[in-house]
């Protein structure tokens, strides 16, 4: 055989081994993907809103795509207070999500269980850890448009039983009496109140005087007794020179 010939030969031999060693490679792997386990670390879960509605998502990242049944549970002091919901979900490598629409409160506290098994053998049967804990803050309500209020006629407004006062009433009086300025505290002197001449002792002094309204009607009555008496002495010298004779 020439040298050429034996060359192609080994040529050839190499190749084929070559491809055989791939297809055993990427048969073995793709029997061990097929094969594989799920892991719990494969598993997450969350709590968010939707809207005003809240919910729990789980997500499966088993690449293997081994069907899964997932189930939730609401805690009370490390126990199971009530079963939220049970789904099936088959994870893969980009991830697949189950949704459990729940109500939460804030700081809720849910057990998620992951359980999977394939011809009959169980492969994952456990809790996704911690557990999950709610958000702070509980999911909020839209604000829906409110259908335009029909209006209605404004009532007329009652008169007040007691009309406003515009002015500010007088401040009460105090109910403490208030002290009389004593003699001794007065600003003017005793003795000058003493001095100064009263209303009568000027209208005696008019009187003494003749300066006094009532002089006029004193002379009157004192010329009107003059003439009298002098009638009457006039008289009785008339009458007793009568008598002489």
């Amino acid at each position: 055989m020439s040298p050429s010939r034996r060359t192609a030969a080994r040529s050839v031999r190499v190749s084929a081994l070559v491809g055989a060693s791939a297809a055993l490679v990427l048969g073995a792997s793709g029997s061990a993907l097929a094969t594989g386990s799920p892991g719990i670390d494969q598993f997450s879960a969350t709590a968010s809103c939707d809207g005003p509605k809240g919910v729990i998502t789980v997500t499966d990242t088993d690449p293997t795509g081994t069907t899964a049944v997932v189930k939730v549970f609401l805690q009370n002091n490390n126990a199971d207070l009530k079963k939220i919901g049970e789904q099936t979900v088959e994870g893969s490598k980009k991830g697949v999500t189950v949704t459990f629409a729940e109500a939460w409160e804030p700081g809720a506290e849910y057990r998620v269980r992951v359980a999977a098994a394939r011809g009959g053998k169980t492969l994952l049967d456990a809790d996704i850890a911690p557990n999950l804990t709610t958000p702070a803050k509980a999911c909020q309500a839209d604000a829906a448009p409110t259908a335009p209020a029909t209006p209605t006629t404004p009532s007329t407004p009652s008169a007040p039983s007691t009309p406003p006062s515009d002015t500010a009433s007088p401040p009460a009086k105090s109910a403490t009496p208030v002290p009389s300025a004593s003699r001794s505290d007065s600003s003017t002197p005793a003795d000058t109140a003493s001095n100064a001449p009263s209303p009568a002792a000027q209208e005696a002094n008019l009187a003494e005087t003749g300066a006094s309204s009532r002089t006029g009607l004193i002379v009157g009555i004192a010329a009107v007794l003059v003439l009298v008496g002098g009638g009457a002495v006039f008289l009785g010298m008339r009458r007793k020179g009568t008598g002489n004779r």
